[in-house]
């Protein structure tokens, strides 16, 4: 992971700083402020700021001040009421912003997630640092047959020694090419001297962009369900389970209930639901008897283990 003198610079300013304050503040998370936390190859994630704790989230949903007497096991039973029900609204009043240094590849796929802030590094303003995502040979595999963006069986080694050669030898390529377009922007007076808003056209999805990213709970866990799930892509799924282990730390409460009621729970159909009660009952059921699509069906089987 490399950190630029610019955000460096940044962290220790941030680091030296103390902020007096009346409103609620998480130790665990003051313990790991703005310090980066490292994240593939090059890229990594940390927490610039955030606002409110598993107590806005109860504030909200009782429309009153203050915690008062209340027990930590009351709050609970509440948060997990309001997941379970799914109301949802108490927890888009805490939010908590990241700077995060990603693939652009990477971000491409985060950005699909729209109900977040984004401000993103600028190629046009800004010449990007010679930095691209090489994957461990342990994460190339073939296409999945059954999964059209998904991936199958891992390469050898004859065939993954290949493709990492590709990799790399193409992004020193386009990235010296970029340079060269670039020239004198970029320090060599044998360039061609192209606008910078044009010259990184040539660049490859592995190179790595940053970006400021504000979102509210209520989305975040949208997000952490969609990209920590076991069939999320490897290099997103790495970026989400960081965070994870963020929201950990910052709420607590809400992160107990979100394990119970959205990572660690399943969504069943009501055929599928109907088939259970039969399965109880006693009753054979088979594919051709389940009245299920396949997939549906297969998912249904490793879930109850049958």
């Amino acid at each position: 992971m490399r950190i630029s003198d610019e955000d460096n610079a940044e962290i220790d300013r941030a680091l030296l700083q103390s902020h007096q304050t009346r409103r609620p503040t998480v130790p665990d998370i003051e313990a790991i402020l703005y310090r980066p936390m490292p994240v593939l190859d090059h890229g990594f994630i940390r927490i610039v700021d955030y606002m409110g704790d598993d107590s806005a989230v109860v504030q909200a949903a009782r429309v009153s001040y203050g915690r008062g007497t209340r027990k930590v096991s009351e709050d609970s039973a509440l948060i997990r009421y309001l997941l379970r029900h799914q109301h949802t609204t108490p927890f888009e009043m805490a939010e908590i912003k990241l700077h995060v240094k990603l693939p652009i590849f990477v971000a491409r796929q985060w950005i699909r997630h729209r109900t977040a802030s984004v401000n993103e590094y600028s190629a046009r303003y800004s010449i990007l640092d010679k930095e691209f995502y090489i994957p461990d040979r342990e994460y190339l595999a073939t296409q999945s047959t059954s999964n059209r963006q998904g991936r199958g069986e891992r390469l050898d080694d004859k065939r993954a020694s290949e493709v990492l050669e590709l990799l790399r030898g193409d992004a020193e390529l386009v990235y010296r090419h970029y340079l060269q377009m670039l020239g004198d922007d970029a320090g060599s007076s044998a360039g061609i001297g192209l606008a910078r808003e044009l010259a990184r056209m040539n660049l490859s999805l592995n190179f790595y962009t940053q970006w400021y990213w504000k979102v509210n709970l209520r989305n975040l866990m949208h997000f952490l369900k969609l990209r920590a799930d076991p069939h999320a892509q490897y290099e997103i799924r790495v970026y989400a389970d960081n965070i994870l282990e963020i929201m950990k730390k910052w709420v607590p409460l809400s992160y107990a209930a979100f394990e119970e009621y959205d990572l660690k729970s399943a969504h069943l159909s009501a055929t599928a639901i109907g088939l259970v009660r039969r399965m109880i009952r006693g009753e054979e059921i088979s594919f051709e008897t389940s009245g299920l699509p396949k997939r549906e069906w297969d998912d249904l089987r490793r879930l109850l283990e049958i």
